[in-house]
């Protein structure tokens, strides 16, 4: 798994595409709302500020680099040439994964460190962890779907859109109007509930199991994400 994840690395900062997909866009629209956090706040709350850093970044950095890379690794037959090894299929996918994975951590906890210093640390650090993974593991599910029906790299431009704005969004739509209104639909589209519980962990005033049971929602999007791709991932080109 180590191994492949070595190569994949590699072939990550010699793609340009991918590299400005995974650091450049995520990093400069991250920097303009940190840039810009006083503006935000006559309508907004420092935790939306938050999640959408966040959100940018699991959507391009982590969701379409990943999606780009698996349809990019099936179409030229290397994971086929992968299946012929003695690593099983979770070990293949999880070294290609795990790049863009640990890159995209590392941005969101730099970026959010930052945002932290300027404009004021969160509540609760730890419950923000909690969240952080929870988006991540949920982007990697959704990610692993869309690549089942992505047929090549160019294809991923297309398909990773829909999920990409989706998820920012259905992040701005909580973040600013909250979850007064339209709470259950809010909390049930993917990255509500967690758009809510990362603007719980930064602003606080909301009790702890409160918070923690909006996992729910972000989890079983990521049952029904890897449920969808277990049935429709293809190691081979389609014909």
């Amino acid at each position: 798994m180590f191994a492949i994840a070595r190569t994949e690395l590699t072939q990550i900062f010699r793609n340009r595409l991918v590299l400005v997909t995974s650091f450049i866009m995520p990093v400069a629209v991250s920097a303009f709302f940190i840039y810009r956090h006083d503006a935000f706040a006559s309508f907004a709350s420092l935790g939306y500020i938050a999640a959408i850093v966040m959100f940018t970044v699991g959507a391009f950095g982590l969701y379409t680099t990943t999606v780009t890379t698996l349809a990019s690794r099936r179409q030229n037959l290397f994971l086929k040439r992968l299946r012929s090894t003695a690593e099983s299929d979770a070990g293949i996918l999880s070294g290609l994964i795990l790049p863009a994975t640990v890159i995209a951590a590392v941005q969101v906890a730099g970026i959010l460190t930052v945002f932290g210093v300027v404009a004021g640390a969160p509540s609760n650090v730890p419950l923000l962890v909690v969240a952080v993974i929870a988006v991540i593991a949920m982007m990697i599910g959704l990610a692993l779907a869309t690549a089942g029906v992505t047929n090549s790299p160019e294809h991923a431009q297309v398909t990773t859109l829909p999920v990409s704005l989706g998820v920012i969004a259905v992040a701005s739509w909580v973040g600013i109007t909250g979850t007064e209104e339209l709470t259950m639909l809010k909390r049930l589209l993917p990255g509500g509930a967690a758009t809510e519980l990362v603007t719980n962990a930064w602003n606080g005033g909301v009790a702890l199991s409160d918070s923690l049971i909006l996992l729910a929602p972000t989890f079983a999007w990521v049952v029904v994400a890897v449920s969808f791709a277990h049935r429709m991932f293809r190691w081979e080109p389609r014909r």
